[in-house]
């Protein structure tokens, strides 16, 4: 009898197929590695691209940038549970990733723009951020219209959660006076 199990990668084993191309060139992909699965990524519709280009304006405006960088759709190491996703957009402190892509402890505020990826972004990448200690974690919920604010890790789901409408202010915990209205993404 034969049976069939997904192949599981770890980390160096995913980082090296990305660097030697197998998901580039004739071969490309949109994937990420979570918890040593290669999975495919949502494609980005417009709401999705338009919010996250709001999200980047506001983010422009009130980044120290000689402290911290924005990065957008690339992505963070987490060595612990061998994933690399690529979240929509984060903040990390400043120093040079061209060798190594941050991890855990170097991540300010992570942010998932959920259009139609809100059941994983809500479960299973909820639970893998929570793990990895990633203290400032929203959803832009654009079907709601809402940003989803997931604070203190415990295990894997957050102890503090809210959720933020119209012209409720949230302000990410790195930079606690930046505030950002979800009416500002939305309309």
């Amino acid at each position: 009898m034969i049976t069939t199990a997904p192949f599981s990668f770890s980390l160096d084993h995913y980082e090296h197929l990305v660097a030697v191309g197998a998901f580039s060139g004739e071969f490309e992909k949109n994937v990420e590695l979570i918890r040593g699965e290669i999975v495919a990524m949502n494609p980005i519709g417009p709401p999705h691209s338009d919010v996250l280009t709001l999200l980047m304006e506001w983010c422009f405006e009130v980044v120290p940038l000689g402290k911290m960088k924005i990065r957008l759709q690339l992505p963070v190491r987490f060595p612990l549970s061998d994933s690399e996703p690529q979240p929509d957009l984060t903040w990390v402190v400043r120093r040079d990733f061209s060798k190594l892509h941050p991890e855990p402890h170097e991540v300010l505020l992570l942010v998932e723009v959920a259009e139609s990826s809100l059941e994983v972004d809500r479960g299973l990448k909820l639970a893998l951020y929570a793990e990895a200690g990633i203290s400032d974690y929203w959803i832009v919920n654009v079907a709601e219209k809402q940003i989803e604010v997931y604070r203190t890790p415990v295990g894997r789901d957050y102890r503090d959660k809210a959720i933020c409408r119209g012209d409720e202010v949230v302000s990410p915990l790195a930079i606690p006076t930046a505030g950002l209205w979800p009416s500002r993404l939305f309309g």
